[in-house]
């Protein structure tokens, strides 16, 4: 298994603490989340941490149903998916959070941006953000520590809007 140099590690560890507060201060007690190596310290941090319930699940749509519901239940909550996850998801943000205005968080990885290095993941670079705007789906894309409180911008925006809101977490934050 390939283990990061230890000061990447240590970036990681502090994104995901500085994530995690973020998350927390804007009043998000759930997340749902779905592997991603890009995130996987993340994911590992916010299931150790008490200020969350952290809820893995196997499908993208999982997700997106339990945060759904989250919100239906006056609990802050966020899914963390990867860019192609998020490409699955289109028909179920569109016909239940769009049609029943129901506000959502989502955080992705931003894959097939440059920075990238695999090829597999090139037709999310290509296609991922022209579809969000093709469907008005808001996004940010969060490219340095210095731009995470941008995510309690896009949560209370979300709530605002009552639709859903995408933060892209890059490769250059998070490795």
């Amino acid at each position: 298994m390939y283990e990061p140099a230890s000061g990447n590690l240590d970036k990681q560890k502090r994104v995901a603490t500085a994530i995690a507060d973020e998350l927390a201060g804007c009043g998000v007690r759930m997340v749902a989340s779905l592997p991603d190596n890009w995130v996987a310290e993340l994911i590992e941090h916010i299931d150790r941490d008490d200020r969350f319930i952290h809820v893995p699940v196997n499908r993208e749509e999982s997700a997106i149903g339990l945060i759904s519901g989250a919100f239906m239940g006056a609990m802050g909550s966020v899914a963390l998916m990867g860019a192609s996850g998020l490409m699955t998801v289109i028909y179920a943000l569109t016909k239940i959070n769009y049609s029943y205005e129901i506000p959502a968080l989502i955080l992705i990885t931003l894959r097939g941006a440059p920075g990238d290095h695999h090829k597999h993941h090139v037709s999310n670079g290509l296609y991922l953000l022209p579809v969000l705007d093709t469907i008005s789906l808001p996004y940010m894309i969060v490219n340095d520590a210095s731009e995470i409180p941008m995510i309690s911008r896009a949560y209370h925006h979300s709530r605002t809007f009552s639709r859903p809101v995408v933060v892209a977490l890059t490769r250059d934050l998070l490795k």
